[in-house]
């Protein structure tokens, strides 16, 4: 569990820098929620099925936190910011995880269907309350100036006010389907 939470965790190490403020901050968010979504669920939902245990995909999840927070603390003494990954965000939606399979008495199906639209719709909740409350964007968009993108490259600004546009809603949205995808990948990766 260890060994492949810290790969995870590897893999998301910078899911976060969606907080560098620039024109395709709302974009690169739903596809940083999805990415985390996809470490967490695949490896949490193999875990909990192998050991049948309800918890092993928080414990798998709070491997993941704390070993970014370790490689988060390196890259902070280099002077970049660190107040992205603080909050716990992968915690909760692992939960929501192993109370599916609890609830449902171990099963499976249930774990993919429930488990996964239960994790995939909150992990991009989790992740909003992140990026607003711990740290403000356009503060950290004049600490941490990011290169210039090319005429050709520069993006419509979005209109992130309406509910059809919000990156929340989308995250949630497409997590929510491809989470059960996920999980049904953990699932058949396990082979007992």
């Amino acid at each position: 569990i260890v060994v492949v939470a810290v790969n995870s965790a590897l893999l998301t190490i910078n899911a976060g820098d969606y907080i560098f403020y620039t024109d395709w901050a709302w974009t690169s968010f739903v596809v940083f929620s999805i990415s985390q979504t996809l470490m967490l669920v695949v490896g949490a939902t193999y875990y909990l099925t192998f050991t049948g245990v309800p918890g092993t995909a928080t414990y798998y999840a709070l491997i993941m936190t704390v070993y970014t927070w370790i490689a988060k603390g390196a890259w902070f003494a280099l002077g970049y910011p660190y107040d992205f990954i603080v909050t716990p965000v992968w915690l909760p939606s692992a939960m929501l995880l192993d109370l599916a399979y609890w609830a449902t008495k171990k099963n499976k199906h249930s774990l993919i269907l429930f488990g996964g639209v239960l994790c995939g719709m909150s992990l991009p909740l989790f992740n909003i309350v992140n990026l607003i409350t711990v740290a403000d964007p356009l503060e950290t968009a004049f600490k941490y100036p990011r290169p210039t993108l090319p005429p050709y490259m520069t993006p419509i600004e979005p209109q992130v006010g309406k509910f059809y546009n919000s990156p929340v809603a989308l995250g949630a949205g497409a997590g929510a389907v491809l989470a059960c995808t996920f999980a049904a990948l953990g699932c058949k990766l396990n082979t007992r």
